[in-house]
């Protein structure tokens, strides 16, 4: 698969091919699913707590006589069916993550790669590099068209790019190793610089 390579100010650099085994696959829906449900458990807290009726404040001595109530035969006032009581297995601190072995994880790293380019959303550009000004780089953001934007560099991220992108909304920059499933699918447009695909042919081939 071949795509012109651009600048960032909309001048044209050469092209570029694209490895059919990483974005000419078929993109599969439970795949990438799986994926982005691995990497949202994993990402989540997990720190939800209620008290139960060991841990809730209130006094121990029986709130009323055992006979001649008419009532239930109650003797603490935390039990789960009074109001202000301890919860009944309600939720406590646990990991949400699950397994999800790493060929796996590269397999839906491919999909999501393969699903950006069946819809025409990857776009190559020759290097990420600014000089720092946010303003600068906004502009020439909208010019490109880019509302929503994932860029993908090689090893490393320009600092100063970095730095200008920062505050510019709608728009993530990331290094070649931390291109994730998720990050790829919610953005509209791929944006990947000629490093980051030489560093993402090699890292999952």
């Amino acid at each position: 698969m071949k795509l012109d390579v651009i600048k960032l100010d909309g001048g044209k650099a050469g092209s570029v091919e694209l490895d059919e085994a990483l974005f000419g696959l078929e993109p599969r829906a439970d795949i990438l699913h799986r994926v982005v449900r691995w990497q949202r458990n994993n990402a989540q807290q997990g720190t939800h707590k209620v008290k139960t009726r060991s841990e809730t404040s209130y006094s121990t001595k029986k709130i009323y006589r055992q006979k001649g109530t008419g009532g239930a035969r109650h003797g603490d006032r935390n039990a789960p069916i009074f109001r202000k009581g301890g919860i009944y297995k309600g939720p406590t601190p646990r990991s949400h993550g699950h397994e999800l072995t790493k060929k796996f994880r590269k397999l839906g790293l491919k999909h999501a790669l393969s699903a950006k380019a069946q819809e025409g959303a990857i776009v190559v550009i020759d290097t990420a590099e600014a000089d720092g000004k946010t303003k600068v780089l906004a502009k020439l953001v909208k010019d490109l068209g880019w509302k929503r934007a994932l860029i993908i560099d090689g090893a490393e991220v320009n600092e100063n790019f970095a730095k200008a992108a920062r505050n510019i909304e709608g728009l993530d920059v990331l290094p070649s190793m931390g291109a994730n499933v998720y990050d790829i699918l919610k953005r509209d447009t791929l944006v990947l610089t000629k490093a980051g695909v030489e560093a993402l042919e090699a890292r999952l081939k």
